[in-house]
């Protein structure tokens, strides 16, 4: 896509990466230490998983991030791994992204609504409505490796009404939040049939 960057990993002995320019587009190169992925794998394999913030990345990442760029990645020299969704992370992966989300709005409306914070809130709405599509995606058992696209992916549809329009009347705040949680409760409701 033009409207996109390249990304690039070289797996070896360190982790690492820089941006670059490349003919006026921009290439992410990514260096993935292997042992640490082999490590990611094993917990991923296992349900365990961290979450660590990450520049321009609402929610964070998981660290199970290296495993799903070895499963979807296209791997352009010689030969890696290409792992499934574990069954044991789409078990505990949705738990705890949805308990994130719901931990996020309860202290939106208990911290932020009642003080008409409307950035605070709107913010709160984004992240819990990303951390709701990563419990989605894992519940699926679809890999996820940036938050691009992801929300759209997962559906949780109608938060984004909430979060364009919000105003500093804390009851209407509390409103939003409590419609953004019916919303993201609904879209978890299919994961858990």
């Amino acid at each position: 896509m033009s409207d996109s960057d390249w990304d690039l990993a070289v797996y070896g002995v360190f982790n690492g990466g820089a941006w670059l320019t490349i003919d006026e587009r921009r290439a992410d190169v990514h260096c993935r230490d292997l042992d640490v992925v082999e490590h990611e794998l094993v917990e991923a394999e296992e349900g365990r998983f961290g979450v660590e913030p990450l520049m321009f990345h609402l929610a964070g990442i998981p660290t199970y991030l290296v495993v799903a760029e070895l499963a979807i990645n296209e791997v352009l020299r010689g030969e890696l791994p290409r792992p499934a969704y574990p069954q044991a992370l789409r078990v505990t992966a949705p738990a705890r992204w949805y308990g994130s989300a719901t931990a996020t709005l309860a202290h939106a409306e208990a911290g932020h609504a009642p003080r008409g914070a409307v950035p605070q809130v709107a913010g709160a709405l984004a992240v819990a409505t990303t951390q709701t599509a990563h419990a989605v995606l894992a519940a699926r058992g679809e890999w996820a490796t940036n938050e691009k696209g992801l929300v759209e992916r997962a559906g949780p549809a109608g938060v984004d009404v909430l979060v364009a329009g919000p105003t500093p009347e804390p009851r209407s705040l509390a409103h939003s939040v409590a419609r953004a949680g019916e919303l993201l409760a609904a879209a978890m409701e299919p994961m858990r049939t």
